[in-house]
């Protein structure tokens, strides 16, 4: 099973998280953010990864260190996971709908980190979570985790759906990129032969 755990203690946070590709969705995740807690279930859940996490960070001052660091650590813990990436589909892309809003999210596992993000939130909040962290979440992700990662909102009206179709358009193309594709068998899915 591809499986990590990293876990990253600063002056801000001190956090530890499990992760396992080729798991059942199940997950355990407390970061004192209940929005985040929410949006890192889902994602668990939908990626079908098995997904532990524990957080405590300096949430007196807002929420902005605990959402990050926990982005980096589970971006960390996925690029572990993943390995040496031989076999794998590699992309994936899918639009992802949540009532009334369609998000479209893109996925390269190519060791290159690169985030476009165009998804905009009609509220600056969603109960006490900062929206603009949605971003600095997907960001810590992606750079850690060594991927390309496009993420744009084509409509939305509510923020939180807005929110929960970008985590679970993540969640679903990281399904199928991280996928082992038999036809591939032991190649690295590169022409260059390394990722």
């Amino acid at each position: 099973m591809r499986s990590a755990s990293v876990s990253r203690r600063t002056n801000e946070t001190d956090i530890s998280v499990s992760l396992a590709i080729d798991g059942s969705g199940r997950t355990s995740v407390a970061t004192g953010i209940g929005f985040l807690d929410h949006m890192l279930e889902l994602l668990g859940r939908h990626a079908l990864f098995d997904l532990d996490v524990k957080a405590a960070g300096d949430l007196h001052i807002d929420g902005h260190h605990t959402t990050e660091d926990i982005g980096i650590a589970l971006g960390q813990a996925f690029a572990k996971a993943l390995g040496d990436k031989r076999g794998i589909a590699r992309y994936a892309s899918l639009d992802l709908p949540m009532d009334e809003t369609l998000t479209r999210v893109a996925v390269d596992l190519s060791g290159r980190p690169f985030l476009v993000f165009r998804t905009t939130f009609p509220t600056e909040k969603i109960g006490g979570f900062d929206t603009e962290l949605v971003r600095e979440f997907f960001i810590a992700f992606a750079m850690n985790a060594g991927l390309t990662l496009h993420v744009e909102t084509l409509y939305g009206e509510n923020s939180h759906h807005i929110a929960e179709s970008c985590f679970k358009g993540l969640a679903r193309a990281l399904r199928r990129a991280a996928a082992v594709d038999p036809r591939e068998g032991e190649r690295i899915p590169s022409t260059k032969g390394a990722l």
